[in-house]
């Protein structure tokens, strides 16, 4: 027996972008994002380093990676960028995504115990 590997749901993958996943799927990325959203305020490149164990130059990488994904917002003042989490959009998405998931992929359902 093949398995069956067409999507339960087309229009699900509108909600499954790839450039978001991949954001999320560094965990330097989401200690950056985790940090952000604990701190709920704009941080500049400098005081995100401030809290990894990687090179500024990396976290400034990882901060663009996550700007490109929609997942921060970076407004420039003067010679700094300040990063923030987009959380209602975040969450948004996420509620969004799950809700696509629940009614375009409802779970199994068990089989009735069969008496023989």
């Amino acid at each position: 027996m093949s398995e069956d590997t067409t999507p339960c749901c087309p229009e699900l993958t509108q909600w499954l972008p790839a450039e978001v996943f991949k954001a999320l799927s560094d965990p330097n990325r989401i200690a950056i994002l985790a940090r952000l959203a604990e701190l709920a305020k704009e941080q500049t490149v400098t005081e995100v380093a401030a809290c990894c164990p990687v090179n500024i130059s990396v976290v400034s990488r990882h901060l663009r990676t996550l700007k490109d994904a929609g997942v921060l917002e970076a407004v420039k003042r003067g010679k700094e960028v300040f990063y923030r989490v987009r959380i209602q959009e975040l969450v948004q998405w996420l509620r969004t995504l799950a809700d696509a998931l629940e009614s375009c992929c409802p779970p199994p359902q068990k089989e009735k115990a069969r008496n023989d």
